[in-house]
C-alpha cells in the first residue's frame, strides 16, 4: 500500500471518516493499535515496524466507525465572542467589544476583569479572537514567568527564560542550558485557561526538570515537595485537556 504513489512513512497522515489519521512507528510496540490525540483531534496509527505501516492504514480504514466515535466525543469547538465569560486561571473574565488595541482591565467594584478588543462583527470574527488570544498569551506568560521564578528559588538553581506557544501535544517543556548558558521553559498559553492549582502544577513540574531531566522517583519527590501530591491536576489535563485545545478553533 502506498500514499500518493509512494510508500508509506513514519508521520504520513491520511484521511478516515473526516478525521486526520497519523501513521507512527514504535519499535517498542507489539502490535498495531489506534489511539484518540485528544489535543490535535486527530488519530494516531501505530505500527512496530516501517514495514507494518500499511497494516496500520488499513487497520485505520476497517475501524472508521470507531474513529467517528471518538472524535464526536470531543467537545466542541468554542468559537471567541463579545460577551462570552471565560474562567483565567480560576478567575472569570468576560469578553467585550471595545475601541482601539486590545486591552486586560482587571476586576474592580465587583465586576469581573474584562478583555475588551475591537470586533468587527456581532460574533466578534477572527481579527477578535487573535486580540483575545494574544491577552491570553501575555496573562499566561506573566502568571506562569512568576511562579517559574518562585519554584527555581525554592530548589536553588538560576531562572530560566519562560516563553509561551500553542504546543500540541505538552503543556510544558524544559530545555536545560548548553554549556553554562540559561535554560529555558516553555508553557501552552492554554494553561491560563485552566485553574490556577492545576497550572501551577505545570510549572512546578516543569522547574523540576531544571534538576532531573527524566522523571524518576527524584523527580517526583521535588514535584511533591514543590505543590504536593500531583495526581488530581494530572488528571484535570487528562479529562478537561481537549476543552481547552477546542478554545477559539
Amino acid at each position: 500500500m502506498s500514499l500518493f504513489g509512494r510508500s508509506l512513512a513514519d508521520g504520513d497522515r491520511l484521511e478516515v471518516a473526516g478525521t486526520a489519521v497519523t501513521l507512527k512507528v514504535n519499535r517498542r510496540a507489539r502490535r498495531v493499535s489506534l489511539r484518540l490525540d485528544r489535543t490535535r483531534r486527530e488519530i494516531v496509527a501505530t505500527a512496530p515496524s516501517p514495514r507494518r505501516l500499511p497494516e496500520a492504514a488499513a487497520f485505520a480504514r476497517e475501524r472508521a466507525g470507531w474513529i467517528a466515535a471518538r472524535i464526536a466525543e470531543l467537545p466542541d469547538a468554542t468559537p471567541v465572542h463579545p460577551g462570552m465569560m471565560l474562567e483565567v486561571f480560576g478567575e472569570p473574565v468576560r469578553l467585550e467589544a471595545g475601541s482601539g488595541r486590545a486591552k486586560w482591565l482587571p476586576a474592580a467594584h465587583g465586576e469581573p476583569a474584562r478583555i475588551t478588543a475591537m470586533a468587527s462583527s456581532d460574533l466578534g470574527g477572527e481579527g477578535y479572537a487573535r486580540a483575545v488570544i494574544l491577552m491570553l498569551k501575555k496573562r499566561a506568560k506573566a502568571v506562569l514567568g512568576e511562579r517559574t521564578e518562585v519554584y527555581a528559588a525554592m530548589l536553588g538553581v538560576a531562572q530560566p527564560t519562560v516563553t509561551v506557544a500553542d504546543a500540541k501535544g505538552r503543556w510544558g517543556s524544559c530545555r536545560p542550558g548548553v554549556r553554562g548558558g540559561v535554560a529555558s521553559i516553555r508553557y501552552s498559553w492554554r494553561l491560563a485557561l485552566a485553574p490556577f492549582e492545576v497550572a501551577d502544577y505545570v510549572a512546578a513540574h516543569e522547574c523540576a526538570h531544571l534538576l532531573e531531566l527524566n522523571h524518576g522517583p527524584r523527580f517526583w519527590a521535588h514535584v511533591r515537595a514543590l505543590v504536593g501530591e500531583p495526581k488530581a491536576h494530572r488528571a484535570w489535563l487528562r479529562s478537561e485537556g481537549a476543552r481547552l485545545h477546542a478554545f477559539g478553533r
